[in-house]
């Protein structure tokens, strides 16, 4: 099945590497990233020396040319293990695919080559108190002066932008245009007037730092991606990418949660027998394969679209939505098999539930997905 959706005998194995490093040097730490809050960039050598770093960037680029479909197998194998550490690659490929977009030549062999080789750590500063699901909202501005611009504004929920060496920040150059009046703009993490806040007491994926940047800087001229106003342009293509991503961490937690609920199930004996002869959760574990199945199709159409050039807008959000939505279905059916032990922080799952919570969320909310796909079929 997974050939007929575009994946190949060079993707399988791209997912199988990841999985074999996954279980061993992620899954193993998982449990104390979350409890220690530790930040899962301390993987990045080892992830760039499987290639993970710039599986999104094309091999000119230093990148190793992965297609959608191992991207999206490769996420998922991490996710399994580690969902905090899935969503900081996530984080990174936001900043790196919006340079590989919306950026020039010059541009991209400044940054992407050590950002594929985890030289460097990339951070996607979109988001602002005021302005999350609707970046027309957005009061950062950037003004230009002479051979710089004079960046001002806050951006808030950047996950990486701590440990990162350049953060993507998009800002108004043309404030009474709306939309139209954003550009990008790659902004160097030691720049003076770049601060990073103490990061946020997050619910889940705690090992993915998320921070609050206050901006008061000045960056030349040639740090802006493309033409003054492209900026939103480039910003909705990246996102498109990216809720694949999610999706993909959607279905590796899922994964995951299943696994547990089987072994649970098969183990745990209630009047003699097996919890898993009960046709009650026979019956729920059918609509959590379902749901499973279902989402993964959603989501290799949608990469297997993305890999042949054509828009995929409403394939992405089609697949982000039903992911999402599905994982917390799944996890939230295997912690009740689980009963009061799936509540306890000792299980697996209490972590897994939590994680999936934000994935409804960040890059596009479940409502925003509704509206893309409703504008597509309503166009």
């Amino acid at each position: 099945m997974l050939k007929r959706l575009g994946v190949n005998d060079a993707d399988l194995e791209i997912a199988d590497a990841i999985r074999r490093f996954s279980q061993a040097e992620l899954a193993p730490h998982a449990a104390q990233v979350d409890r220690d809050e530790t930040s899962t960039t301390r993987y990045v050598p080892a992830l760039a020396e499987l290639g993970v770093m710039g599986m999104n960037l094309p091999e000119r680029w230093g990148g190793i040319g992965a297609s959608p479909a191992a991207i999206i197998l490769a996420l998922a194998e991490i996710a399994q293990a580690c969902a905090a550490t899935s969503s900081m690659i996530g984080a990174h490929y936001l900043a790196t695919d919006s340079i590989l977009i919306g950026g020039d030549d010059a541009q991209r062999e400044r940054y992407l080559p050590d950002a594929a080789s985890g030289a460097n750590l990339g951070a996607f500063a979109l988001t602002e108190p005021q302005a999350g699901s609707n970046p027309a909202g957005m009061t950062t501005q950037a003004v230009r002066d002479g051979e710089h611009y004079h960046i001002r504004g806050v951006k808030h929920f950047i996950s990486n932008a701590d440990a990162a060496q350049f953060i993507v920040v998009y800002a108004k150059t043309s404030p009474e245009q709306g939309v139209r009046g954003i550009s990008a703009f790659v902004v160097d993490r030691e720049t003076p007037g770049v601060s990073v806040s103490p990061a946020e007491k997050l619910m889940g994926i705690r090992g993915a730092p998320a921070h609050e940047v206050a901006l008061d800087c000045v960056v030349p001229a040639a740090n802006r991606l493309g033409a003054e106003g492209s900026g939103f342009r480039t910003a909705m293509k990246v996102l498109d990418n990216s809720r694949l991503d999610v999706a993909a961490t959607s279905l590796g937690i899922a994964e995951a949660a299943m696994g547990d609920a089987v072994e649970w199930t098969r183990q745990r004996q209630v009047g003699g027998e097996p919890l898993a002869n009960k046709q009650g959760l026979q019956w729920v574990f059918a609509d959590m394969k379902t749901r499973l199945e279902a989402a993964w199709l959603l989501t290799l159409q949608a990469a297997a679209r993305r890999a042949t050039g054509e828009p995929f807008t409403d394939a992405a959000s089609m697949a982000k939505l039903y992911a999402t939505e599905m994982v917390a279905f799944v996890t939230d059916a295997a912690l009740q098999m689980h009963g009061g032990y799936g509540f306890t922080r000792e299980m697996r799952i209490e972590r897994l539930v939590r994680d999936a919570r934000i994935l409804r969320i960040y890059e596009g909310s479940s409502e925003i997905q509704r509206t893309v796909i409703a504008r597509s079929v309503l166009a």
